[in-house]
């Protein structure tokens, strides 16, 4: 309105009543607009109380409005806790629905961390016939979402499909031809391993027989977390613990189902927790919430402390995946000399994810001096993160370096390595 008070004053000074007339005009025919666009009769908004980490969680609003007339589409912002989104805002744009009054959306927001998140407040605002007004509801939430560990992994159908296939698992049942403990005798096939051959018996019998061994089952597996600083930061979108977690869980849930006894242990500049052996597949739910109690630590791991502590608590030789990552060589010292003294008493996996950050770094052909300056350093680090785990393997230790799509199943094709040699027993 100023443009056109001005240009009247210029042209016709005696018109000035003009200008705020129009004003006044404009100012009603809002406010008219305003109330046109009608009331807000129900707002709504659906989701889950319960979610995974890194897996997207619907978001479903339904608006019902007062015989509205609006000239546009109602718009709505959500705020909610951090840990449910990475800026803690979602914005959405409703849609007509069957009905005239009726409009809605769904929308995708995928939690970045563990924990209980809160969803806070809900906006909503509509525009009049002319769009010159807008009318806004405000809701408040404060609804908790509990974050769960990614089970994504443990539901796909290619593990489902070799527990189906797989020797142990699904059904209760002796397992023979593999294993120490002898089950039976049985007369000796071609095809068959001639190292199973009872010679002692096949003399007294003056035919070939063969040994069959019953797999072993019962074996101690511990699947222990570093939730220090390194594991808090982040690969592709997800936190490294979070990552860990879910590799974990899904060769957990394959222990179970082959008669081994799991559990789950954590540190970081102190042990943070230890739970109870679960012994059957029933004991995975337990597992599940235990994992998801896991805390993100900024603080460096004590390998020492904690790896001293797991050792004073296994009674027998146990399996013990070691899921940590490092930066530095003093750290990494001090991880390997305790690791030694791990490997002494028990079969030790670790695994690390493979930093594909550096691997960029270390292979992009530089076209600056600092981008220059940034190669050397990286290779520095990467030459130092090989042979610390280098030294890991020199130990004896079976070091897994993959990235984080992959470590999964690698883990479960080590342990189930592990366990048809009987290395853990």
């Amino acid at each position: 309105m100023a443009p056109v008070a001005v240009l009247i004053g210029a042209l016709a000074p005696n018109a000035w009543i003009v200008a705020p007339a129009a004003a006044l005009a404009l100012l009603v025919v809002t406010a008219l607009d305003g109330l046109i666009a009608g009331r807000l009769q129900d707002l709504k908004l659906t989701y889950p109380a319960d979610v995974e980490v890194g897996q997207p969680m619907r978001l479903v609003l339904h608006a019902e409005f007062g015989a509205r007339a609006g000239s546009g589409a109602p718009q709505a912002a959500l705020g909610f806790d951090a840990r449910l989104g990475e800026r803690g805002t979602a914005s959405v744009t409703l849609a007509p629905g069957p009905l005239p009054d009726i409009w809605s959306s769904a929308s995708d927001i995928v939690p970045v961390r563990r924990g209980t998140g809160t969803l806070h407040e809900l906006w909503l605002r509509w525009p009049g016939p002319l769009g010159l007004a807008h009318r806004q509801a405000h809701r408040v939430l404060g609804e908790p979402v509990r974050v769960w560990p990614d089970l994504s992994p443990v539901r796909s159908p290619v593990l489902q499909a070799f527990l189906r296939d797989a020797q142990f698992g699904l059904i209760a049942r002796r397992i023979r031809g593999e294993g120490t403990q002898f089950e039976a005798l049985s007369e000796y096939e071609p095809g068959m391993d001639r190292r199973r051959i009872d010679w002692k018996a096949s003399a007294r019998h003056s035919r070939l027989y063969a040994r069959e061994n019953e797999s072993e089952r019962d074996n101690q597996i511990i699947f222990a977390f570093d939730c220090g600083q390194s594991m808090s930061e982040p690969v592709d979108g997800l936190p490294r613990i979070d990552r860990a977690i879910s590799a974990a869980l899904m060769a957990s849930y394959v222990a179970l189902k082959g008669g081994d006894r799991v559990a789950l242990f954590a540190f970081a500049d102190k042990p943070e927790l230890m739970t109870p052996f679960a012994l059957d597949s029933r004991g995975f739910n337990r597992l599940q919430r235990a994992a998801a109690e896991l805390d993100y630590i900024p603080r460096e791991p004590n390998f020492t402390l904690a790896l001293a502590t797991l050792t004073a608590r296994l009674k027998r030789r146990s399996l013990i995946v070691l899921f940590s990552d490092f930066t530095d060589p003093t750290s990494a010292e001090i991880m390997v000399e305790s690791v030694e003294r791990l490997v002494r008493h028990h079969l030790v996996i670790f695994v690390t994810m493979a930093d594909e950050e550096l691997s960029d770094l270390t292979g992009t052909e530089p076209s600056t001096v600092r981008d220059l300056a940034t190669a050397v350093a990286a290779d520095g680090l990467a030459r130092q993160r090989a042979l610390v785990l280098q030294r890991l393997r020199r130990l004896g230790v079976d070091v897994i370096e993959a990235p984080w799509q992959a470590i999964g199943y690698r883990l479960l094709d080590r342990y189930l390595e592990a366990k048809r040699m009987e290395a853990v027993g």
